[in-house]
């Protein structure tokens, strides 16, 4: 009998704000705008896109199209997804 499998789909493992802020440290340590558009938008299905868009002023369909992982948005976009989810950035020193 074949084993069946699904494909991985990270938004399925953010459970809580504990789960989604380490993935959102990682992605940021990485340091790739197109990753961090990304992770963001798989951060806003996993809490429901539909909802996230209305909170941050935007459509579904811009919402989809600004976090892609090709996309480059503006850091205006970013806050504005950012403070939906209920997240906040803050600053380090790197050392």
């Amino acid at each position: 009998m074949p084993t069946t499998t699904r494909p991985f789909d990270m938004a399925e493992q953010l459970r809580d704000e504990q789960d989604i802020a380490a993935y959102l440290t990682l992605v940021l340590e990485e340091g790739d705008p197109g990753e961090l558009a990304h992770a963001l938008g798989v951060i806003a299905r996993a809490r429901g896109m539909t909802q996230i868009a209305a909170e941050a002023g935007m459509g579904r369909e811009a919402l989809y199209k600004a976090l892609r992982a090709d996309a480059s948005p503006r850091f205006e976009t970013i806050l504005k997804v950012m403070h939906a989810l209920g997240l906040r950035l803050s600053v380090q020193p790197a050392a």
